[in-house]
């Protein structure tokens, strides 16, 4: 008896115990997430709970699983309780009972949760999908919601500007546009995160990091800033400090769509590639994400990288589906096959959606001195020459000078004068860049005298941003893609020819006071929806985002941003709803 004792002892000894913890469950309801198992996600994060009581997050990540379970009324039983008793300042809380509500079709309900979260909300984190709601519940009800203030409006429209500047690659204007916000509404974090990646896509890393900071001093859970901390430290080679970063990022489990994006990519980059792979899959999965090129991609990355190379392949097909004119897939094809041949040796790729850096050195040298537009205001290929030109080694820095000398725009001029101003770099690299910005400073003043000023007209729009139509007629007349805008909306609407003059007065007008400011030519679909959505309201016909967005195959959000761009240049009396 006493010998079955001690072997007992001694086996017991060799038992490693387990910590039951809210860390444990949590990351046990993160695998369950991962295979799909719903009900055993919810009981774990219900234990998460039990054990950490006071830390709102495990509540809403039990709340976000009901909702999506079909639990709404336990859902908002959840979020109520985070407001009234464990934290009364997460007022995101609001948004998403609203949208429970919603679900529910208790529509006054509704509106009574998405008035307190813009009355109350500072960061407007959710303001574009909270403006969509508040459009559905007036149709809904049929009368405009009791809101008396939007705490999170200010600055919102400059933010939207500034969002744009950094989508087109103007990195230098959106942070101009940024820095002016921060002092005037420090409270604005979004503003501030956002300047922060200006900073970082400059190679501006020490700005960058100041800037994140002073989020992080206002608010130290703010996902978008710890991500872009993280990303920072690596940078700077600090390996300690990123550890710890990927230890709190790995229990995070958002369920906003842009969250979910950023963690994914965050964590891609840092090297996490099975996170980021279940995080792609999690966004892909979503009928609202899973046709967006990008994302397909960034799975197919995530994918190779962690040697599943057949889901990276099938990822990769579905990419060249989506986008059929993009030589991304093509090329990330050929190269799985090599590796798979034994004919490359297999490297991790970059969570970037164009090609790598040396191959695209390599096409931009086949088009000489001319560049096609679309390569020009690629925001990812703008920003991976910024950051080469300060960080690449002496061969890439040159090649970056006479690459931008062919791009020459203003964030050129401003990144190249930056640079001759660093001191350090090496006297040739220097007096290639002054040549540049020499060059660039004396065309501007050329073609500045030259230019005749006259007021445009529907005739002159014509010729303002020309390119090459894919269809050239014999004698290669250019086609304007301003003019391509106004076309695509008088060939969607079902106008009549008053509404037709409108969208034309409109366009000619907005024209007239932006040039020479020419935006790219990627976005005609949302531009002509935006038209066809300010002339419909100028004429008070009934028109919504969603019903113009359906007819135009984009989002509502879409036709909102350029509809109310549009209105700020032509209406800026008048409020846009």
């Amino acid at each position: 008896m006493k010998g079955k004792l001690v072997r007992a002892e001694g086996h017991l000894a060799n038992i490693i115990p387990i910590h039951l913890d809210a860390s444990f469950f949590f990351e046990r309801a993160v695998r369950s997430l991962d295979r799909n198992h719903v009900d055993k996600a919810l009981k774990y994060f219900r234990k998460a709970v039990e054990y950490e009581p006071e830390n709102p997050v495990n509540h809403c990540n039990m709340a976000g699983i009901l909702s999506e379970k079909g639990d709404y009324e336990a859902s908002n039983t959840i979020l109520a309780n985070v407001l009234e008793v464990v934290d009364p300042s997460m007022t995101e809380c609001y948004f998403y009972m609203a949208n429970n509500y919603a679900n529910m079709d208790r529509f006054e309900e509704a509106e009574q949760a998405l008035v307190s979260y813009l009355e109350e909300d500072t960061q407007g984190q959710f303001m574009t999908e909270a403006e969509e709601m508040m459009e559905l519940l007036y149709y809904e009800l049929d009368r405009p919601a009791k809101l008396n203030r939007i705490k999170s409006r200010k600055g919102v429209v400059e933010h939207d500007q500034a969002r744009e500047l950094l989508e087109e690659g103007k990195f230098a204007q959106a942070a101009e546009l940024l820095e002016g916000m921060s002092s005037d509404y420090p409270d604005y974090l979004a503003a501030r995160n956002n300047l922060a990646l200006a900073y970082y896509y400059m190679g501006l890393f020490p700005k960058a990091r100041e800037t994140i900071d002073e989020v992080l001093e206002q608010e130290p859970g703010n996902l978008h800033a710890l991500c872009n901390l993280a990303i920072f430290h690596q940078n700077e080679n600090r390996a300690d400090q990123v550890l710890l970063l990927i230890k709190k990022l790995r229990v995070i489990v958002p369920f906003q769509h842009e969250q979910v994006y950023k963690l994914a990519t965050t964590m891609g980059i840092l090297g996490q590639h099975d996170i980021a792979y279940s995080h792609f899959r999690r966004l892909l999965k979503d009928e609202e994400t899973a046709a967006d090129p990008a994302l397909a991609h960034y799975a197919a990355v995530a994918a190779y990288n962690t040697e599943r190379y057949d889901a990276a392949e099938r990822l990769w097909h579905y990419v060249a589906k989506l986008d059929p004119g993009s030589e991304v897939s093509r090329y990330y094809l050929s190269s799985l096959e090599a590796v798979r041949q034994g004919e490359q040796d297999p490297e991790k790729l970059s969570y970037h959606y164009h090609l790598p850096f040396d191959e695209q050195f390599r096409q931009w040298e086949n088009y000489g001195n001319g560049i096609p537009e679309e390569m020009k205001n690629d925001p990812l290929i703008r920003s991976s020459f910024f950051w080469a030109l300060r960080h690449g080694d002496r061969s890439t820095k040159m090649q970056v000078i006479h690459a931008l000398g062919m791009i020459g725009d203003y964030e050129v001029q401003q990144a190249l004068q930056s640079f001759v101003e660093e001191p350090g770099e090496e006297q040739d690299l220097l007096e290639a860049a002054q040549a540049v910005l020499n060059d660039l400073k004396s065309a501007e003043h050329e073609e500045r005298n030259a230019e005749m000023v006259r007021p445009l007209t529907a005739v002159t729009l014509k010729s303002i941003g020309k390119v090459q139509s894919p269809s050239e007629q014999p004698e290669n007349r250019p086609v304007s893609h301003w003019q391509a805008v106004v076309d695509r909306a008088l060939q969607m609407s079902e106008a009549k020819a008053e509404l037709q003059q409108e969208m034309e007065r409109l366009w000619t007008y907005y024209v007239s006071r932006v040039h020479p400011e020419v935006p790219g030519t990627k976005q005609i679909e949302g531009w002509a929806a935006g038209l066809e959505y300010l002339a419909a309201k100028n004429h008070n016909r009934p028109v919504t985002y969603q019903s113009i967005a359906e007819r135009y195959g984009i989002s509502a959000s879409t036709v909102s941003k350029y509809a109310k761009q549009i209105h700020r240049v032509c209406n800026s009396n008048s409020p846009l709803i």
